[in-house]
């Protein structure tokens, strides 16, 4: 039965509490939506109103408040983890523990066909399955990194500075300071008593099948790998690429990129939960400053020692690159400063929702990857089996870059004679073309739908 023809469907989605998760587990059920499937979006009740506007389709796309326990040592009105610094994310977790009994009733209530549940309730499968419900693990972060991070075969071999056995890219190299950063993550304990790979692993085993953020173009041999190591289906959504905004650009970044010509402006993020020591924060901004272009680095959140940004810039700093070179400590119009035409090189800390909207875009990718499974595999795909961008150097065991090597991978992006330049542009035009070519996204969002349809 074609997929366009089937009965819709009615899924709960039940994404991490932190706001780089709600956000494209929504987008996913604006695809969803947009094709007749009732979704019912479990929320902390605070959160919804940063969300209410990102709802394309009211009449299908449910917010269902859940309140979120207090839990000792948490803030009284921490709800994700943008309300609290990253020490604090396994109290987030804990929260999340605590609403079972409400999901329970919830989904006993609402009686969805199917329930896509994130990293951190790993108990949900058992508790959909109790009730009759299929469940999805549903991955925003790449197949790659979970291919290469937590694959049974992964659980078997501790090495981290290999990929696990049958992995399919031999491309990926892990640095000292990265393996040592993956091999404590692996004792990590996320919430109460529950190791964070174990969140991962144990989801996975329990879930009638995974889904991922992405395309088989791209993604197609870590899938294979991953329902040949998990014995079960993997569906992919598509790229999920953000619908063109209905907003216009602030006019102060609207009026400060316009007095630039095009594609000469380098972008700077490192999304909103990040930030960098202050030596490192120093050594961006002074390669900035090195590569004599006008420059525009968003950095939402301070090195911790300092109150603001701007409290942390180096010495003489602001006098020196004046009116080419803004650093701003807030929050910014992300997707339409990529669309902008001065942008031409944008340096990412790799997340998968900024690589995506850099991909649709035609600014040159600059990989500074921080420490995180899924932003160091990401940098190694794009730099190293897509060859879309360039990473920064970085030293092989303390893992920190100098300004000499921010400025260099700027150089080599932006330089029409360098050959490495010259591929990553060609490769990341062959890359936009396939993501915005007609009926692509679409084709890969109906084949989700279908993969869905078979699992009931």
């Amino acid at each position: 039965m074609d997929a366009a023809d089937a009965a819709p469907l009615h899924i709960a989605m039940y994404p991490w509490f932190a706001m780089g998760h709600l956000t494209p587990f929504l987008h996913l059920a604006n695809k969803l939506a947009k094709r007749g499937h009732k979704i019912s979006f479990f929320i902390p009740k605070r959160t919804q109103a940063k969300l209410e506007n990102l709802n394309l389709h009211l009449s299908l796309i449910t917010f269902v408040p859940i309140n979120v326990p207090h839990v000792d040592g948490l803030p009284c009105d921490a709800e994700t983890t943008s309300d609290v610094p990253s020490s604090l994310f396994p109290l987030i977790a804990t929260a999340m523990d605590l609403t079972q009994k409400d999901i329970e009733l919830l989904l006993l209530d609402l009686k969805p066909h199917i329930v896509f549940f994130d990293f951190a309730t790993y108990w949900l499968p058992n508790l959909a399955r109790r009730i009759g419900i299929k469940s999805l693990q549903y991955w925003i972060i790449s197949p790659a990194t979970i291919a290469y991070m937590a694959s049974p075969a992964r659980q078997r071999e501790d090495d981290m500075r290999k990929p696990p056995s049958g992995f399919p890219d031999c491309s990926i190299k892990l640095h000292a300071h990265e393996v040592r950063f993956l091999a404590a993550t692996r004792k990590l304990e996320f919430g109460n008593g529950v190791l964070f790979y174990d969140r991962i692993s144990i989801g996975a085993d329990l879930s009638d099948a995974i889904g991922f953020k992405g395309c088989r173009e791209i993604e197609g041999p870590y899938v294979k790998y991953l329902e040949t190591q998990f014995g079960k289906p993997v569906l992919l959504s598509g790229p999920l690429v953000p619908e063109p905004s209905n907003s216009t650009l602030e006019p102060k970044w609207g009026e400060w990129l316009g007095r630039f010509k095009t594609g000469s402006v380098i972008y700077c993020a490192f999304g909103s939960e990040n930030s960098l020591q202050q030596n490192q924060l120093h050594e961006l901004l002074l390669g900035l400053e090195l590569t004599g272009m006008p420059f525009l680095a968003a950095l939402n959140k301070p090195p911790i020692e300092f109150e603001s940004i701007e409290d942390a810039l180096p010495r003489g700093f602001k006098e020196r690159v004046q009116e080419r070179g803004v650093v701003y400590g807030g929050w910014v119009q992300q997707q339409l400063i990529l669309a902008h035409p001065s942008v031409g090189c944008f340096i990412t800390h790799c997340g998968g929702a900024s690589l995506t909207e850099a991909l649709v875009n035609q600014c040159q990718l600059v990989l500074l990857p921080r420490l995180g499974s899924d932003f160091i595999i990401n940098a190694r795909t794009m730099g190293g089996k897509l060859r879309v961008g360039v990473e920064v150097e970085k030293g092989e065991e303390d893992g920190l870059f100098t300004k000499e090597s921010v400025c260099k991978a700027v150089e080599i992006v932006m330089d029409d004679e360098n050959e490495l330049g010259r591929e990553v542009r060609a490769n990341h035009i062959k890359v936009r073309n396939l993501l915005l070519s007609s009926n692509f996204e679409s084709s890969c969002v109906d084949a989700f739908c279908h993969g869905l349809q078979n699992l009931l």
